[in-house]
């Protein structure tokens, strides 16, 4: 059935009638859900290897982050019942690999997910109660070789900017601060494919693969995290921004690369300004500087979407009680504009346990996903190629973080004590980092028909966070603006509002 409808910055459209199938598609982390436990045996070399290489030793391997080695057989063997207790936690703290999107809810559709399928988890435990059988050498997949030189995980940068050095001794307190201005040295506006931060230190290794000093955070790093932006002088600013901002730099934080539609601005003669960054001692003296990498779109690049900047989160009046679990923080953010969100990025503090993020529009209350916490490793989420949430202006976004700050929690030092907003680990905040870019009527109906071709929808899927993806254009055209409607006109022709979004009749 086919209703025609009006609905607001969206006029004179057809509704196809939406039942309420699961979002297709297969899970892309990889994994086989049922070959290994459909099988007689489980043996190390054919069932438990594969799995390995696939989700945990590009860190758990020689000279790599993690504290041991599961590369050979008599290596994990070892830590056999360790690896079926962590891998079980699945989706909360302590979880190995840790990757905490819940599997149950909302999207799962994830670039780099390294999680376990449930067939993968239960062959580990298998394995480990059957007493760890090697099995056939034969069936042992080739070992994955590591180069260990390369040093910038995204690909080598065109533009690197190294920073001063900084002496963080020993037994010194935490420290917050400003840095002076950074030049670029760039002499052309470019637009940013990927920007890599990472942290150059003469932390050395000890004789058994760990590391020298206390093993915080490793032991490796005395940068704990940057709020960083890039700025123009005043009198060269033009009609362009003068100041952009940049994903923050955590230690262990991965490389950002940037919606291919919505490459990010570095202009001519940009500096690097900071007036947040955080040194944390590792319990040694230790030298280290910061360098960041952008790798650059071609000179002739032009971005098709821009990137819409929105504050998510509340960090001015958190209220944690003491020594209670199951607390809540709601924060709400209403869209001005159609908007994809390319990555989700839960950012709490100490207490925190899980952050879940919904979608409103209208009656329409739709979880899109929700993650837990684990703040030994702050994460963010980067949706796969046609399931990126396409939500219309109008929408509500709310986030929800759930806090614990009971004896169960062993991130909370000191479960007797109140906690309020602030930048230590012991205080909180409570943010969605994402990324996410802004579209125009056209766009966002175009977004929509490709989604609709590529992942074959018909008319009784339902696509989660796609409220509108079922909406066809009347005769085919883009245009929503009806011809009778009212409203100013635009540049370009198309009616706007006060926000630059297209209106349609019956607007709210």
């Amino acid at each position: 059935m086919l209703l025609t409808l009006t609905l607001p910055g969206l006029a004179g459209l057809t509704l196809a009638a939406r039942g309420l199938a699961a979002q297709t598609g297969t899970h892309p982390g990889g994994g086989d859900d049922t070959a290994p436990a459909a099988r007689e045996e489980v043996t190390y070399t054919r069932d438990i290897a594969p799995i390995l290489q696939r989700a945990c030793v590009r860190c758990h391997r020689d000279n790599g982050v993690a504290p041991m080695a599961l590369t050979e057989f008599h290596q994990v063997k070892e830590f056999a019942s360790r690896i079926v207790r962590r891998t079980q936690i699945r989706d909360r703290a302590g979880a190995m690999p840790p990757w905490y999107v819940e599997k149950d809810i909302g999207i799962q559709h994830f670039k780099d997910d390294m999680s376990l399928e449930d067939g993968e988890i239960d062959a580990l435990e298998r394995w480990w109660r059957a007493g760890t059988p090697e099995g056939d050498p034969e069936d042992l997949p080739p070992p994955l070789v590591f180069d260990d030189d390369v040093v910038w995980v995204a690909g080598e940068p065109d533009l690197i900017i190294r920073f001063p050095e900084v002496l963080v001794e020993a037994d010194v307190p935490d420290w917050w601060g400003d840095i002076e201005p950074i030049p670029t040295g760039l002499t052309e506006d470019r637009y940013v494919k990927s920007v890599e931060i990472r942290e150059v230190n003469d932390v050395g290794r000890t004789a058994d693969g760990g590391h020298e000093g206390r093993h915080t955070v490793g032991g490796r790093f005395v940068v704990h995290h940057m709020i960083w932006s890039t700025v123009v002088p005043r009198d060269q600013a033009g009609d362009g921004p003068r100041s952009v901002t940049w994903p923050v730099h955590e230690v262990g934080r991965e490389p950002d690369i940037f919606d291919d539609d919505a490459g990010r601005l570095l202009r001519a003669n940009s500096s690097i300004y900071s007036n947040s960054l955080h040194l944390h001692s590792n319990g040694r003296d230790t030298r280290a500087h910061l360098e960041i990498g952008f790798r650059f779109h071609p000179p002739d690049y032009e971005p098709r979407y821009r990137r819409t900047s929105f504050g998510l989160g509340n960090g001015s009046d958190i209220d944690i009680r003491a020594g209670e679990s199951g607390q809540e923080l709601h924060a709400y953010q209403v869209l001005s504009r159609h908007t994809k969100i390319v990555t989700f990025e839960p950012h709490l503090h100490a207490p925190g346990m899980r952050m879940c993020l919904e979608a409103i529009w209208g009656f329409n209350v739709e979880t899109i996903n929700c993650v837990g916490y684990d703040h030994n490793w702050v994460r963010g989420y980067t949706y796969a190629q046609d399931h990126q949430p396409l939500l219309p202006a109008g929408t509500v976004l709310h986030i929800i973080g759930y806090m614990d700050t009971s004896d169960g929690n062993r991130n909370v030092p000191d479960t007797r004590n109140w906690q309020g907003s602030g930048n230590r680990s012991v205080a909180n905040m409570f943010i969605d980092l994402g990324m996410r870019v802004s579209l125009t009527d056209e766009q966002f109906v175009e977004e929509m028909a490709r989604r609709r071709e590529r992942l074959a929808l018909g008319v009784n899927d339902h696509v989660i966070g796609c409220p509108l993806c079922m909406v066809i254009p009347a005769n085919g055209n883009p245009r929503f603006w009806a011809e009778d409607g009212g409203g100013e006109t635009g540049s370009d022709g198309q009616a706007s509002d006060s926000t630059g979004v297209g209106r349609g009749r019956g607007s709210r």
